[in-house]
């Protein structure tokens, strides 16, 4: 860190047009209307970000009228999904073809993950819209900022701090299978206090998890309550304080493996954050010291057992951080920081009679401290270049130092040019290392990328065209090897001669490019549109039978359209369509997935100027299709609500 900080008093004697830094947080609002990705830690104009990057703003993310974060997600360039079920059933998403704990996502400047879950990634079933105001996605890999995990890239959740003395918003919706959305939030300014809270409470009869093709035929549902909040408090003139806060606790109905059954998971999420903030030099400094605390708990229950409950696992992240942004001179920006990350996590499965003791859990525990720093400026106008460098010294693996660099080139025609190249680093998971299936001597996962693109804006940016190539190769990735008949060493608990079912190791390389194609209009003031196709070839290539085959769940082929017209009265209607390709669900390429294809029907009618009638129809021809085999999706779905901004 000395060596990272050591040429800053040189900077501070620059002339004194250097500019005012940027906020150093991913939580920061915008302070323009321009589009600002702040998925950067730093907010930044788009136009000047090397990566390809989606934001949702609240405008967009109310037009959807999606109510999971993953349903938004699914919409956008480069994104595949796969849920063992309905609502509230484990749902992974991935991002160019990457492994679904390969993307770190961020809530409120947070960085949520699980360590006590196989890949140590994020569970989408529970994030819930709620009180999100913008929605950012980075795509591709992003470690020189957040570090182990992005290697497919970063999904960052923002909600709001208010702009008035008192503001609020509501959002409640009814629909089929008995399905119940409540959404309220309320926040204002008071003198130097600024705060926002907000709760949301969702149930529904859901469908059966095992399709109704395997036998599936009783509705599996499911429930969340969630809450989340935010305040800022200016201690003096450049000194402020912070506290986050969001809570989940969902509860869904699950079938076992020989189809419909009683069984039950239970999922409590809890993100904590308090971080000060402190601006030096006249604001060309700005300091935020931080303290974030993640707590997963997992648990599921089989009433028809003995002893009910079948698994409890836990994972818990602790994390110090020091960010600094630094203006260094007009259109140059430096960003660099140092934190640490403590990491637990417990995990056992009992045994279903109560006359067989419960094992003793598996535990672990790891210790991450990153050093990172990077620079982007205007080197001539309108040519942006960002160059980074990390270190991360792991408490198992020692140090690993990566560098990204790229540019952006918005030319005065309306064309934005972009390239970048990074690498990335990810350790095994505590699940993939001290767990039942465990294994010490995995490797880390590691990749490196390139991509390039080119934007055209057309009739005074009425129309918006872009094209992203990209390539990245994987290597030492881990994967599950289940235990036959052939003797390994591998297939007995260490330090035991109990036989296990199967265990990690390092087997696996990959390949994934692929092309991202958009296309935004506004057609006169009534009409608006957009589309978007992702072809992504995602390959195995390690040695052996798999060379060259699909990696699962990822179609290869994916496109999305979606098209809103506006009355005068401020009336709208639209729909939206979402196809895939076929893919795979197991490496072997045996077990195929079909393709797809899914429209979705929505309308909006103003009451008054601050409340809104709304109505969807999800899955309008109610297509049977599956993104896990054996496991079932919503058929047609009719909802309807109303929506108010205060």
């Amino acid at each position: 860190m000395i060596r990272v900080l050591a040429p800053l008093p040189l900077l501070f004697s620059l002339p004194a047009f250097a500019q005012e830094a940027p906020a150093p947080d991913a939580a920061t609002a915008p302070a323009s209307d321009e589009v600002v990705v702040t998925a950067t830690r730093t907010p930044i104009a788009a136009d000047r970000v090397a990566a390809s990057i989606t934001v949702l703003d609240k405008e967009a993310i109310d037009r959807a009228q999606d109510l999971s974060v993953a349903g938004l997600l699914l919409r956008t360039p480069g994104v595949s999904l796969s849920s063992n079920g309905g609502y509230g059933t484990a749902t992974s998403v991935r991002i160019r073809g990457a492994e679904a704990d390969q993307t770190v996502v961020v809530i409120d400047g947070v960085k949520l993950n699980d360590p006590s879950s196989t890949g140590g990634g994020y569970n989408f079933a529970n994030l819930l819209v709620g009180d999100a105001s913008r929605i950012e996605v980075l795509r591709g890999v992003q470690s020189i900022l957040w570090g182990s995990q992005a290697i497919g890239g970063v999904v960052n959740v923002v909600t709001p701090l208010p702009q008035s003395d008192l503001e609020g918003s509501f959002d409640v919706e009814a629909g089929s299978r008995d399905t119940v959305s409540a959404r309220a939030a309320v926040g204002g300014q008071t003198g130097p206090l600024a705060w926002r809270v907000g709760g949301q409470t969702f149930t529904t009869d859901g469908v059966s998890a095992v399709a109704p093709d395997f036998g599936g035929r009783e509705p599996d549902g499911y429930t969340n309550q969630s809450a989340q909040g935010r305040a800022r408090l200016e201690l003096a003139t450049g000194v402020s304080a912070e506290v986050r806060g969001y809570y989940a606790n969902g509860r869904v109905e699950i079938d076992g493996f020989a189809g419909d059954s009683l069984e039950y998971s239970r999922n409590r999420e809890f993100v904590g954050y308090a971080g000060l903030n402190v601006d030096l030099l006249g604001g060309r400094l700005r300091n935020r010291f931080g303290y974030g605390y993640t707590d997963t708990n997992r648990d599921n229950y089989d009433p028809a057992r003995e002893r009910p409950k079948t698994f409890d696992a836990a994972g818990r992240n602790e994390r110090l951080e020091y960010q600094g942004s630094l203006a260094i001179a007009t259109g140059w920006n430096a960003v660099f920081g140092i934190e640490n990350e403590k990491s637990r996590f417990r995990s056992v499965s009992p045994s279903g009679a109560l006359s067989d003791p419960v094992p003793e859990p598996a535990r672990g525990k790891a210790e991450l401290t990153g050093i990172y720093g990077q620079v982007n400026g205007v080197v001539v106008d309108g040519l942006t270049l960002t160059a980074g460098l990390r270190q991360d010294d792991h408490s198992r693996y020692g140090s690993e130092t990566l560098f990204a660099g790229g540019g952006a080139w918005a030319l005065p025609w309306g064309t934005v040019v972009r390239a970048s190249y990074s690498e990335g680093f990810k350790a095994p998971t505590l699940y993939q290392l001290f767990s039942e299936y465990g294994n010490q001597g995995l490797n880390p996962e590691r990749a490196r990328s390139w991509e390039a693109g080119v934007e055209q804006r057309l009739l005074d940016r009425a129309v918006t065209l872009s094209a992203t190539y990209f390539e990245r190769r994987t290597r030492d990735l881990v994967e599950y090897i289940g235990c036959g008949a052939t003797p390994d060493p591998l297939c007995v608990i260490p330090g035991t001669d109990i036989a296990r079912w199967g265990y990690y190791d390092n087997i696996a390389r990959a390949f994934a490019r692929g092309v991202e194609a958009t296309i935004a209009a506004r057609l006169g003031s009534r009409v608006t549109a957009d589309a978007n196709y992702s072809w992504t070839e995602a390959e195995n290539r390690s040695t052996g039978s798999a060379y060259g085959n699909w990696l699962p769940r990822r179609p290869r082929h994916t496109a999305n359209a979606s098209a809103t017209y506006s009355l005068p009265s401020g009336a709208s209607l639209g729909a939206a369509l979402r196809w895939a390709g076929k893919s795979y669900d197991n490496a072997a390429n045996t077990t195929r997935l079909d393709d797809y294809t899914l429209v979705d029907v929505r309308g909006e009618v103003p009451l008054s100027p601050k409340v809104r009638l709304f109505a969807r129809v999800e899955n309008l021809f109610d297509e049977d299709y599956a993104t896990v085999y054996r496991y079932g999706t919503l058929g047609r779905s009719v909802y309807a609500g109303l929506r108010g901004r205060f």
